[in-house]
C-alpha cells in the first residue's frame, strides 16, 4: 500500500471495533515473536513418502514452528525426529515465517511498534543472508531455493515482499535491508520466471509473486508480462474462472487459485494497473466469488471434487478472507454474498487445518474463537471495517447449473443432489463422468471423496472410477473425456437433470419425498457395464437373500461377495449415519450386485463398505430411489414397465 493509503487505513482501523479487533489479535499472535527469533531452517524443503507422517500410525506430524527437531503425532502421542521429518517441518516453517514477519510489519506501520519492526526487518535480513545457501536441486515442480517446488517458492516470497514493501514504505527499512531483500527477489524472479506453468492454479501464485517483484523494482516491463502475458494475470482471470465463475480444476483449486488471483491482483493495483477497472473483468471476479457459495455443501464444506480435499469447511479463516478481501474490492454493499459471509461466521468453528498459503493458526491455542478478528495481516489492510446491512440478508441457496463446470445441483431446504456432467478437468480431473453426490437431512450420503496424498498408493484408489459414485465399462476407469449436460429444470418442488458421457445417461430426479436415479447404457456391442455405490454409514440389506463369495479383482478392493435375492423385485438397502439418521436405497437392476470393503473417504479412519450393480449386455439400466431422515421409508417399492417407473 503506498504512504497514503496506509496513513488513511491507521485511522479506518482504529475507528471501526472489527478492524481495531484484529488489530489487537495480531498484535497477541506475535508477542513470543518479540521475545525470542523463531528458529529459522537450516535446510530446504523435502517432499517424500515418510517425512512428517508418524513412524508408527501414518498420521501427519504436527507442525509447531518451535521445535525444528522433535515432531509430535496427534494420534499417539508419540515424538519423531530425523532429517525426513526436519525438512517436511521445513516447509511450513518457511511459509509461517514468511506470514509472521508481514505480521509484525503490518502492526509496525498501523501502530508504530518499533519492537515489530525490528524483529520484522531482523527475519528479512535473515533470509537475506542465507537464501543462497539453499540449493536448487531434488525439486519436483519446478526450480526453488526454499521448497520443492515453485508454486511454494512463490508464496513465501508474496509474504516476504509484502513485510518488505509495508516497512520501506513507511521509512522504516534501513538500506542494508532494502539491498538484501533486493538480492532475494532479483533470484526469486529469475527461477519463478523460468517456470511458467500455463494455465493452471500454480501459476497465478507464480504471478501474484512476479508482480510483488516488479513493484518491488518499479520494473514496468516485468509487470505487464505478469499482468498481460499469455498466461498473466488478466488471462487466468478469463480462461481459468469459466463464465459461470468455477476454476476448471475443481473447488479446492478454484480456492486456492483465487486466493493467488486476488493477491496478484493487488500487486497489480499497486503497479499501477487497476484490473477492476474494466467492467467485465469485475463481473468476472464477482463469479468467481459466488461459485463457491453455489457449489458448497449444506454443512457448509466444500465438494471434493475432483482433486480436492475431502470434508474441509468454508468457514476457515482463509476461505472466509476470499469474500472479505473480494467483496471489499468490488464495492457492493447490497451482495447476497454478505449473507453467505456471515452464515459462514455463524456455523460452528471448523477445527484448524495446515495450508501451504495459510498458516496464521499454526502454534495457536484452539480455543480463542472464530470471527472477523481470527484473519491474517492481509485482511487488516484490506477488508471492509464492518459488514453491511446486506450481511443481515438470511442466505438462501438454490438450484444451479454452472454451465462450464457441467455441475448441475438440485437443492431443496434438507438435500443437496449434484451430478458431475461437464469437462474432464485437466491433470487434476478424476474419471468421474455421471458421479452423483447426496448430502442429505444432516449426513453426506454420497460423497466425492476428492484425493488423499499425493505421495500415498492410496491415491490410485481415489483416482479411479471405482471410488465414485459413477459407472464404468468392462472393468477399466472412464477414459478422459467430457460428458453434456442435456437437460436441467426445476418447478416448484420438483426438478430433474439429466447428463450423458459416451453410450451412458443419467438422469435425476428430485421428488419431495425421495431421489430417483436413472443410469442407461446402450451399444451396439456387449459390455461389462458397473455402477458403484459408497453410500456412508453401516449399510444392511433388507431384502431377503443370501450373500456369498464373489471374485472382483482390483487394487485395494477385498473381502467382495454376490447378493443372491430370495424372490425378483428391487433389492431394498438401508444405511444408518452415527447419530441415527437413515438411507434408504431401493435398486431395481437386471443383473447382480456385489458388495466389497476399500478405502473410505480420505481421514475417515480406513476401510468402508460399498456397492457394485453390474450386468454384461449391449443394454443396461439401473433404476434407484433415494430416501432419507424421517422420509427414509416414503418410497414403498418400484417398478418399472418400458419407460414408465
Amino acid at each position: 500500500m503506498l504512504s497514503v493509503d496506509l496513513t488513511a487505513r491507521r485511522d479506518a482501523v482504529e475507528a471501526a471495533p472489527d478492524l481495531r479487533a484484529l488489530r489487537d489479535r495480531l498484535a497477541l499472535r506475535v508477542e513470543p515473536l518479540l521475545v525470542r527469533m523463531p528458529p529459522i531452517p537450516t535446510a530446504k524443503a523435502l517432499l517424500s513418502v515418510d517425512g512428517g507422517l508418524c513412524p508408527r500410525d501414518g498420521a501427519a506430524l504436527e507442525f509447531d514452528p518451535w521445535s525444528p527437531g522433535a515432531h509430535r503425532c496427534p494420534s499417539c502421542g508419540r515424538v519423531a525426529s530425523g532429517e525426513r521429518h526436519d525438512r517436511a517441518w521445513a516447509r511450513f516453517q518457511h511459509l509461517w515465517l514468511a506470514e509472521r514477519t508481514a505480521d509484525l510489519a503490518t502492526l509496525a506501520v498501523l501502530t508504530g511498534d518499533s519492537a515489530c519492526a525490528e524483529r520484522a526487518a531482523e527475519s528479512l535480513d535473515a533470509y537475506a543472508a542465507r537464501y543462497f545457501e539453499y540449493p536448487n536441486r531434488d525439486n519436483v515442480l519446478g526450480p526453488s531455493r526454499l521448497f520443492f517446488s515453485t508454486y511454494l517458492e512463490s508464496i513465501w516470497i508474496t509474504g516476504y515482499l509484502g513485510a518488505a514493501a509495508l516497512l520501506r514504505e513507511a521509512g522504516l527499512l534501513a538500506g542494508g535491508t532494502i539491498e538484501g531483500v533486493g538480492a532475494v527477489a532479483e533470484e526469486a524472479a529469475n527461477l519463478i520466471g523460468e517456470f511458467d506453468e500455463g494455465l493452471s492454479n500454480r501459476q497465478t501464485w507464480h504471478n501474484a509473486a512476479l508482480a510483488a517483484i516488479a513493484v518491488w523494482f518499479e520494473d514496468e516491463e516485468l509487470a505487464g508480462r505478469a499482468v498481460e502475458g499469455p498466461t498473466g494475470i488478466i488471462a487466468h482471470l478469463v480462461r481459468g474462472f469459466g463464465e459461470d465463475g468455477l476454476w476448471y480444476e475443481g473447488d479446492n483449486y478454484h480456492l486456492f487459485a483465487l486466493r493467488g488471483q486476488l493477491l496478484a491482483m493487488g500487486w497489480a493495483a499497486q503497479a499501477g494497473v487497476d484490473i477492476l477497472a474494466d467492467p467485465r473483468l469485475a463481473t468476472r471476479l464477482g463469479s468467481a466469488l459466488w461459485a463457491p457459495a453455489f457449489t458448497a455443501l449444506p454443512d457448509h464444506t466444500f465438494p471434493a471434487r475432483k482433486d480436492s480435499r475431502y470434508g474441509v469447511s468454508l468457514a476457515q479463516p482463509m476461505y472466509l478472507e476470499l469474500w472479505e478481501v473480494g467483496l471489499a474490492r468490488l464495492g457492493d454493499e447490497e451482495s447476497a454474498l454478505w449473507g453467505w459471509l456471515a452464515e459462514l461466521y455463524r456455523s460452528d468453528p471448523p477445527a484448524p487445518q495446515r495450508f501451504d498459503s495459510y498458516l496464521h493458526e499454526a502454534g495457536e491455542p484452539e480455543d480463542r474463537g472464530r470471527g472477523r478478528s481470527a484473519l491474517s495481516w492481509w485482511a487488516l489492510l484490506e477488508m471492509a471495517p464492518a459488514l453491511p446491512p446486506a450481511s443481515l440478508h438470511a442466505w438462501q441457496p438454490t438450484s444451479a447449473l454452472l454451465d462450464s463446470q457441467g455441475l448441475a445441483i438440485l437443492r431443496d431446504g434438507r438435500r443437496y443432489a449434484s451430478l458431475e456432467c461437464g469437462t474432464y478437468g485437466g491433470g487434476h480431473g478424476h474419471p468421474d463422468r455421471l458421479h452423483l453426490t447426496l448430502h442429505a437431512d444432516g449426513v453426506h450420503w454420497l460423497p466425492d471423496p476428492g484425493t488423499g496424498s499425493y505421495v500415498a498408493r492410496d491415491l490410485f484408489w481415489y483416482r479411479s472410477t471405482l471410488a465414485h459414485n459413477a459407472p464404468r465399462l468392462d472393468g477399466a476407469s472412464q477414459p478422459p473425456g467430457d460428458a453434456r449436460c442435456l437437460a436441467f429444470a426445476e418447478e416448484g418442488e420438483w426438478a430433474w437433470t439429466r447428463g450423458s458421457y459416451g453410450s451412458f445417461t443419467r438422469t435425476i430426479v428430485r421428488a419431495p419425498e425421495y431421489l430417483l436415479d436413472v443410469v442407461e447404457f446402450g451399444a451396439e456391442e456387449a459390455h461389462l457395464v458397473e455402477l458403484p455405490w459408497h453410500p456412508a454409514g453401516a449399510v444392511a440389506v433388507e431384502t431377503a437373500g443370501d450373500w456369498s463369495a464373489a471374485e472382483l479383482t482390483e487394487e485395494f478392493v477385498d473381502e467382495a461377495e454376490r447378493f443372491e435375492p430370495s424372490g425378483g423385485g428391487p433389492i431394498v438397502l438401508r444405511a444408518r449415519a452415527a447419530d441415527g439418521v437413515e438411507l434408504a436405497l431401493h435398486l431395481l437392476l437386471d443383473g447382480e450386485l456385489l458388495r466389497a470393503r476399500a478405502p473410505g473417504v480420505p481421514g475417515g479412519g480406513g476401510a468402508a463398505t460399498w456397492l457394485l450393480a453390474r450386468r454384461q449386455g449391449k443394454a443396461a439400466r439401473f433404476l434407484a430411489a433415494l430416501a432419507t431422515g424421517l422420509r427414509s421409508r416414503a418410497v414403498l417399492g418400484l417398478r418399472a414397465s418400458g419407460d414408465l417407473i
